[in-house]
């Protein structure tokens, strides 16, 4: 019987889909991929199926827009197995861009702090009886909540 072609090895698997094997291991750890077990001889092998590659391509991408391991998990899996809850993804995702706007807002506020003290440190440098604002270091960022 000829093996099942279908899977992939760990190393094949890393290098199509342009990542580690480390990170395959923890992919797979938190039941982001399909794998198996293969037993050849004494060694155990964990075979990936070919669909991880797209699983891993679609994991990088739903983590560039800030979604967590977690988070993906359980969308990931629903999707593969036909039970994506639409109402719930929207949801989520909503979510998210509200999480990410109040974050963009407080490094918007954070820039401009950052710029204030720059300009301070440089009329220090270029005038030496520059007399510090106390207040403007005391500045805090507004946490949104």
């Amino acid at each position: 019987m000829a093996p099942d072609t279908s899977f992939l090895l760990i190393g094949k698997l890393a290098s199509t889909a342009n990542t580690t094997k480390d990170t395959v291991r923890h992919y797979d750890e938190l039941g982001l991929l399909k794998s198996r077990k293969r037993q050849a001889g004494s060694r155990l092998y964990t075979e990936f199926h070919s669909e991880c590659v797209e699983r891993i391509e679609l994991i990088k991408s739903a983590q560039a827009i800030g979604f967590t391991l977690t988070e993906i998990r359980e969308s990931l899996n629903d999707y593969y197995d036909g039970q994506l809850d639409v109402d719930l993804q929207l949801m989520l995702t909503q979510q998210k861009l509200a999480q990410v706007k109040k974050q963009q807002t407080n490094i918007n506020a954070m820039v401009e702090l950052l710029s204030e003290r720059i300009e301070v440190l440089e009329r220090m440098k270029a005038d030496s009886g520059y007399k510090l604002d106390i207040e403007i270091c005391k500045k805090k960022i507004p946490v949104q909540s």
